[in-house]
This record gives C-alpha cells, sequence and structure tokens, in this order.
C-alpha cells in the first residue's frame, strides 16, 4: 500500500515561489562577489602596468644617466691628458729659455768688440765635480778674414795640489780650431780630483805654432 501525501496546490505554489526567490537571491549575491572580485583584479592589473611603466622609465632614465657619465668622465680624461701635455710643452719651453737667455748673456758680454784679428771672447770655467770642469768660449776674427782659420787651441789649469803651486794642461794635447767669421767653442776638462783650479788660460795657436790669442779667468768658487 502507498501512501502519498496531497499538499493543496496553493501551498505548492508557494513553496516554489520561495524557493525560487531563495535561488535567485543566492544567484545575485554570487553575482556581486563576482563583480567584486573582478573589480579588485582589475585594480591589481593597473597598479601592476602602472609600476611597470615606471619601472621602464627609471631604466631609462639609468641609461641616460650612464651615458651622461660616461661621456663626463670620457672629457675629464681628454682635459687632464690635455693638461699634461701643456705641462710639459711648458717645462720645455722654460728649459729653452733657460738656453737662450744663457747664450743671450754669453754673446752679450763678448760686445762690444774692438780691433782686428784674431781673439778669445767671453771665455768661462765652472767645477762640475771633482776633477771635472766644463768651459766655453767664442773664437771670433773680427776684420775681414780673406782665408778660413786653421789653427788650434789648449787650456791650462792653474791652482794647487796638496798644498803646493801646480799647473797642468789639458790631456791629449791642444785641439785643432777652424773658423772664417767665429765660432763657440765648449766641452770638459779632466784633472786630478784632489787640485784646487784658481785660473783657467786658454790660447790659440795658428797652423805655425805662432800664439794669436790668449785669455785667462778665475774659476768661480
Amino acid at each position: 500500500m502507498i501512501v502519498r501525501s496531497h499538499l493543496p496546490w496553493p501551498l505548492r505554489w508557494a513553496f516554489a515561489a520561495v524557493m525560487l526567490g531563495f535561488s535567485a537571491a543566492i544567484a545575485l549575491w554570487a553575482f556581486e562577489f563576482g563583480k567584486s572580485i573582478a573589480g579588485l583584479d582589475g585594480g591589481a592589473q593597473q597598479e601592476l602596468a602602472r609600476l611597470h611603466t615606471e619601472l621602464s622609465q627609471l631604466q631609462r632614465e639609468h641609461v641616460q644617466a650612464k651615458q651622461l657619465s660616461d661621456t663626463a668622465e670620457s672629457l675629464l680624461k681628454t682635459e687632464r691628458a690635455a693638461q699634461d701635455r701643456l705641462a710639459q710643452q711648458l717645462r720645455q719651453l722654460e728649459g729653452e729659455k733657460q738656453v737662450l737667455q744663457a747664450d743671450l748673456g754669453f754673446f752679450e758680454r763678448l760686445l762690444p768688440t774692438s780691433g782686428d784679428g784674431l781673439q778669445l771672447r767671453g771665455l768661462q770655467a765652472e767645477a762640475k765635480g771633482p776633477g771635472q770642469l766644463r768651459y766655453q768660449m767664442l773664437v771670433v776674427q773680427n776684420g775681414k778674414p780673406a782665408v778660413e782659420f786653421d789653427g788650434r787651441y789648449e787650456f791650462t789649469l792653474v791652482g794647487l795640489l796638496d798644498g803646493k803651486a801646480w799647473a797642468q794642461p789639458i790631456s791629449g794635447g791642444p785641439r785643432p780650431l777652424r773658423l772664417r767669421l767665429y765660432t763657440r767653442v765648449e766641452g770638459m776638462l779632466e784633472y786630478p780630483g784632489a787640485a784646487v783650479i784658481k785660473t783657467v788660460q786658454a790660447r790659440v795657436f795658428d797652423s805655425q805654432g805662432n800664439a794669436r790669442a790668449t785669455q785667462t779667468v778665475k774659476l768661480l768658487p
């Protein structure tokens, strides 16, 4: 035997309406919740996109700053190299200036000249160390020489050695000398390191051995 409950049709419809309303409410809640989630995800994506944009901009700015830094460093190195070259050129010019000033002073001491014939001018001697003496002088033919002078010159050092008077010609004997109007003569002389040089005498001889010019200077202390 089957027992069936029979509800009145109005109650059935009311129950169905309640169930449909409940289902609709659940669906509406799920839809609103989905919209809320979708809204949050969209905002996060927008924020992520903005951060990516800012990162790309910062990377570009970093590259530009690195390029500017490299350019500035290169310019600084170039400027330093130019300054070093200028300093080197300045030192070279200073050295050349000192040489020119020494030459100018040397030739100024030769003026004025008077008389004709062969002359020794501007003899200088300076000790450069024990047993070493640097010398320079100018040999001039005044007037109007007809031929080139061909002769020799020699030095004699005078002073003290071991407390006694001492004199010595330059080693190697007389040295050749040739000029027409003038020539500058310079070089080094050697002598015993214990000697005390007082004076230096230079003499010029012609090809026949005749003395043509003589000059003596005191050695600077």
